[in-house]
């Protein structure tokens, strides 16, 4: 009979993945042959292996729809619960999306917020039937997989009964191997139990099994036999797990080792000189296989993070974009092919990390959709700009057809004038009316000024020749003989200033150029005379005084009444300087000052008093 055999398995600490969802988030732990020291495999990132391959993210809501009938239709409704909530959430965010976007339509068309009632949801119903389907399916399939538990948990229960009753048999002299070995083998052949009750049913199905072997007293060559089948499948399973070193699908790879771990742990002893090699060997396989499987895990993060910062590049571009600068259709059809173009740019770009792969998204939607909301209100605003300009350069035309056949040509030029500059001031119209109000407007004030051009000719060759005598009156003047006595000089000159004054209207740019050399001449002959400045204004006057009775009068009183203000002035003066004191120099200059303007005012007034005097005189013979 053989030695005893015990084993330090940890059942709690064995990666048993009962589910897909197990498998992937299991760590693999260590386990040991009989009376080895525990040893811990490498431990691999809980990550969703499961659901390695990414669906492409819906972008509607019946693309969403049509994701969870396919889902439903499928097995994958027992698997794919993280993308049905994530589509779930997706939705319901497109929902509320619509609700808003409505809303804002509905402000904007006038009415209240109070009053707004959303749309029935198209898509609800068949929204939450896809829903129901999934929910039903999962729940049956989790039904079946906790009653198939429970099965094996009951058949585990009854096998260790049997297996309780052979040791009590082997210890009463009567051991049945080979009913031992086929209660093994249906032991191994009994899969997923309730999680509570692996540790419990594998701690006593090993205290058994110890039992039985400590009982039994198994020969050498019974040990030796078993040891070397033992050898054999183990062996195997290293072969196996060295072999999954080349598997390119390392998630694959992962879940075949979680397989050829349970063999290993369900498989029995080898000769203990070679418990410790077998094992390293296996566990040598298992640290490659767990580490390329961290190592695609780690590359993932790592591409899915710099996905993460090219999106989130796209998304401040957009967001910084100066909608302001914005101002012409040009301009905003150009940043609209940018915006497609970053969109074509995004697709093109992975999946970023799952916990923001949605907000980043969500960031992106934001701003694209803030793009085109101020987009919408500038050609909103423009085409009412637009509407605007149109209807005031309708009323430009209609206002310089209304003055094209006007025949008072300087008021009526000053206000097409002001017409023109208005229409330049006045924003742009749609193209498809530009061109036809711009001829219709240049043409009713071609029509005015050629009209106005063709009757004014003649008034420009009379403009000519009162240039020609104006020109032949300052000749004149300078060619007074000044040998002449001063009398006979001023009355050739006062003659000559009626002529002057008789002459019509010169071209308007000859007009300062020419009465600078008029003044200049009549200023000559004066000064030669010494006529001061004031009896030159009385010479003058006297040649320009107004005829008829009513212009006399009107100019008799006009002359009064600044005749009686520069009295008033000359009154208020002489009071206030009475008032100064001359104790020092600063009130001396200026009671100088005072007085100096005294006298100007009255010269002044005197010239005025002259001129009274002669208006009452042609008053006077007016009236004889």
């Amino acid at each position: 009979m053989s030695e005893s055999i015990k084993s330090n398995v940890q059942p709690e600490e064995l990666n048993i993945a009962s589910t897909p969802e197990e498998a992937v988030n299991a760590v693999t732990t260590d386990f040991t042959e009989q009376n080895s020291i525990n040893e811990e495999t490498p431990q691999v990132p809980a990550e969703d292996a499961a659901t390695e391959t990414e669906v492409a993210k819906p972008v509607s809501r019946e693309e969403i729809i049509e994701r969870l009938k396919t889902i439903a239709d499928s097995d994958d409704a027992l698997n794919n619960k993280a993308e049905v909530e994530g589509l779930k959430v997706l939705f319901y965010r497109m929902r509320t999306a619509e609700i808003e976007t409505a809303l804002k339509e509905h402000i904007a068309q006038g009415g209240e917020e109070a009053l707004f009632v959303p749309q029935l949801d198209e898509f609800e119903e068949d929204f939450k039937q896809y829903l129901g389907q999934i929910k039903a399916k999962r729940n049956a399939w989790l039904a079946a997989q906790e009653k198939e538990m429970q099965e094996n948990y009951e058949k585990k229960m009854q096998l260790l009964e049997q297996l309780q009753a052979l040791v009590e048999k082997a210890a009463q002299g009567t051991p049945e191997v080979n009913e031992f070995r086929t209660l093994q083998a249906a032991w191994k052949e009994i899969k997923n139990v309730p999680q509570a009750q692996v540790a419990p049913l594998w701690k006593q199905y090993q205290l058994l099994v110890e039992q039985f072997y400590d009982v039994l007293k198994i020969n050498n060559e019974f040990r030796e036999y078993d040891f070397k089948k033992n050898l054999e499948i183990k062996t195997n399973l290293c072969i196996q797990a060295e072999a999954l070193a080349g598997e390119e699908d390392v998630i694959s790879a992962f879940r075949q080792l979680q397989q050829l771990h349970n063999e290993f742990r369900e498989t029995g002893p080898v000769a203990p000189d070679l418990r410790e090699e077998m094992w390293t060997r296996f566990k040598t396989a298992s640290t490659i296989v767990n580490r390329r499987h961290q190592e695609h895990f780690e590359a993932k993060k790592e591409k899915e993070q710099e996905n993460l910062d090219k999106k989130t590049a796209i998304c401040e571009e957009i967001e910084q974009m100066k909608f302001d600068e914005f101002t012409t259709y040009q301009a905003w059809n150009n940043a609209t092919q940018q915006i497609l173009d970053l969109q074509a740019k995004w697709k093109e770009i992975g999946f970023a990390p799952q916990k923001m792969n949605l907000k980043i998204f969500e960031r992106f939607r934001a701003a694209c959709d803030n793009f085109f909301v101020q987009k919408s209100e500038f050609f909103k605003e423009t085409k009412n700009t637009l509407a605007k300009n149109l209807e005031r350069k309708k009323e430009l035309c209609e206002h310089a057809e209304q003055l094209k056949d006007s025949e008072d040509w300087k008021a009526t030029a000053d206000k097409l004038t002001k017409l023109q500059k208005e229409w330049k001031e006045t924003g742009p119209v749609a193209q498809k009316h530009s061109e036809i109000l711009w001829k219709r407007f240049v043409s009713a004030c071609d029509y005015f000024f050629e009209r106005r051009n063709a009757a004014t000719s003649t008034q420009r060759n009379a403009e000519q020749e009162n240039l020609k005598l104006k020109r032949e009156v300052i000749a004149k003047i300078n060619a007074i003989d000044t040998t002449l006595p001063a009398g006979e000089q001023t009355k050739q000159l006062q003659a000559l200033t009626q002529e002057w004054n008789t002459i019509g209207h010169v071209p308007f740019k000859e007009k300062d150029k020419l009465y600078k050399e008029y003044r200049q001449a009549t200023s000559a002959i004066y000064d030669k005379l010494h006529i001061n400045a004031n009896e030159r204004k009385l010479a003058n006057f006297r040649n320009n005084i107004s005829k008829g009775a009513g212009s006399l009068q009107r100019e008799r009183e006009h002359l009064i009444r600044q005749y009686e203000a520069m009295k008033n002035e000359i009154a208020t003066y002489e009071n206030n300087i009475g008032f100064l004191s001359v104790s020092n120099k600063k009130g001396a200059s200026l009671v100088d000052v005072m007085r100096q303007k005294v006298e100007k005012l009255k010269l002044d007034a005197k010239v005025i008093l002259d001129k009274i005097h002669l208006v009452e005189d042609e008053i006077e013979k007016e009236s004889k």
